[in-house]
């Protein structure tokens, strides 16, 4: 039993499976597309672009921020807000005046990681309880979600609530999301969005995310645009051992040489590409739209620079010095975060929440770990420039033809999922029920069995607040997260199209499918850097110039916020 993990705006289970399986999710998309032909045609077309400006403002819901608990690490640099205590059950404060939904049964669909509860389970109950639905959720295996999420919006039996991850957005799923679902401007717009105080108060930023083909469809999961992917060290070794964190590419890579000891079965690190890429300043690859970029007047992606070349051939250097551990040149088998915890390397890069997971994780096993973040080092030795992520990666969806009544009770349950830290609503739906799904040990909170098996995943993605990290039992941990994020915040701009949600042309959705396999193929030495050269050639020959126009067109005619 351990204290609950409450992060920065997406569940640490989604977050992890995400980094594990972005190429398969997107074969797996990729390979439901004719079961989504029906999506497509004229409201496709209509649909297509983004929405942005004086347009994007008459959607929009108002902005109410709700100071409820003042955060001990305030969000700076746009980082999350940071609590290192925790809040006593007496002085919860109430955020939902009263009992907003009024009775509606509804469905629910969406991703889950291990074996899913029970459907009447206790933790249910109570959120159903207390919001006044009844919410019959139908959890699906998150590893495979992309084949059940595209064939469901192929047929006609779509539930009543639909989450929808990021990196989902392949292939026809945007579009059928522009078909599928409802708008919820009506409900939510301007300061329509006031009769749910804790909506009003998600980021902007996170709602301009979730606008999809003109229209507000998306609840979303507000994140913190800062960077996710950590590069992680081993700190207790590291102070052992004298070695400090590097400073540039060739520190990095004379430091990993230096820990390498294969006959000890002890090698620098794992797979570095996500942390090659912010050395190297590559534009973020976590979207589509966010790829590109206009510099100097000209619009680029990612592709075309020449640090994305620089990146990968830094982490095929690795590779080929042996620095790297030999089950992630065998196309990462088996768990990175094994293999650091256990000594195997001594380097990883993964999602921050990592800090906090692995810290608990060990605490009983071995008393001496202690892991911390190394700030990204530039590859010259200079800060390195880095480039905002999504402010939300995660939204639920409504399906369209949901009558009046029951869109009012999914938003009531929203309003109710997205309740700040330091509130009734929010430990409810964080925890469960004191006694049954945590019991409270030294002023914590901690789960029982009960709670780790029934609080996790499905509550938390219909809708949540602004990201904030909150481990009482790890407050140094608390603490180091977020002045992290606000160190490498201060190193971020805002792309060209950051935040906005852009519908591609069908004839151009696949185009760029292939690369992540190269990128893999290219680092571990089966390709070589003339081969990503001739693909990008290709890629521009095959649609990726008449793409270019097509952002540009949106550039011109929009107004994005560029940083």
């Amino acid at each position: 039993m351990t204290p609950n993990a409450t992060d920065v705006g997406i569940p640490a289970t989604s977050r992890r499976t995400f980094l594990s399986s972005t190429a398969v999710a997107a074969v797996a998309v990729a390979g439901g597309m004719p079961l989504l032909a029906a999506c497509g045609g004229t409201e496709n077309k209509k649909n297509e672009g983004t929405t942005s400006g004086k347009d994007a403002q008459k959607i929009l819901p108002t902005f109410a921020a709700r100071a409820v608990v003042t955060p001990d690490i305030p969000s700076e640099n746009g980082s999350a807000a940071g609590f290192t205590t925790a809040i006593a059950t007496a002085q919860l404060q109430t955020s939902v005046a009263a009992k907003k939904g009024k009775g509606s049964e509804l469905t629910a669909m969406a991703p889950f990681w291990g074996p899913p509860p029970a459907p009447d389970n206790a933790y249910y109950k109570a959120m159903n309880e207390a919001i006044g639905v009844k919410v019959t959720w139908q959890n699906q295996d998150g590893n495979t979600y992309a084949d059940k999420l595209g064939a469901v919006l192929a047929g006609s039996a779509i539930p009543d609530l639909v989450v929808v991850p990021g990196w989902n957005l392949n292939g026809k799923i945007p579009g059928a999301i522009n078909a599928k679902f409802e708008d919820l401007g009506p409900y939510l717009s301007g300061d329509k969005v006031k009769a749910y105080p804790n909506l009003a108060a998600i980021p902007t930023d996170a709602w301009q995310r979730s606008i999809f083909g003109g229209r507000l469809r998306g609840l979303p999961m507000p994140a913190s645009y800062v960077t996710n992917i950590a590069p992680f060290y081993r700190a207790d070794l590291f102070e052992a051992k004298g070695w400090q964190p590097p400073k540039s590419a060739d520190e990095f890579m004379a430091l990993a040489k230096e820990i390498t000891d294969a006959k000890a079965k002890v090698w620098a690190c794992d797979d570095m590409r996500w942390t090659a890429y912010n050395m190297f300043g590559v534009f973020n690859g976590g979207d589509k739209a966010l790829g590109w970029n206009l510099v100097d007047g000209k619009l680029i992606h990612r592709f075309e620079t020449q640090e994305y070349l620089e990146s990968l051939e830094w982490v095929r250097k690795l590779y080929e010095a042996g620095v790297v551990h030999p089950d992630a040149r065998a196309d990462n088998q088996g768990d990175a975060g094994d293999r650091f915890t256990s000594g195997q390397i001594l380097i990883y890069n993964n999602d921050v929440s990592h800090w906090y997971q692995k810290t608990v994780e060990q605490a009983g096993q071995n008393p001496d770990f202690a892991m911390a973040a190394m700030d990204i080092p530039g590859h010259d030795g200079k800060p390195p420039t880095l480039w905002a992520t999504n402010p939300a990666n995660i939204w639920a969806f409504v399906k369209k033809g949901t009558p009046k009544a029951v869109i009012e009770d999914i938003l009531a349950a929203a309003d109710f999922t997205s309740a700040p830290y330091g509130t009734k609503e929010r430990m409810l739906t964080e925890y469960g029920v004191e006694g049954t799904h945590y019991t409270i040990k030294d002023g914590l909170p901690t789960k029982t069995d009960a709670g780790n098996n029934q609080v996790a995943n499905a509550w938390g993605f219909m809708a949540s607040p602004a990201p904030y990290v909150a481990h009482p039992d790890q407050p140094e941990v608390t603490r180091a997260m977020i002045e992290w994020q606000q160190r490498m915040g201060a190193l971020t701009k805002k792309s060209s199209f950051y935040g906005l949600t852009i519908t591609e042309p069908n004839q151009w959705t696949n185009l760029s499918n292939d690369f992540e396999q190269l990128e893999k193929d290219i680092v571990r030495g089966r390709k070589k850097i003339s081969d990503m050269q001739q693909a990008v050639s290709e890629w521009r020959s095959k649609g990726g110039d008449e793409l270019r126009d097509w952002y540009k067109k949106i550039l011109d005619t929009s107004a994005p916020a560029a940083g």
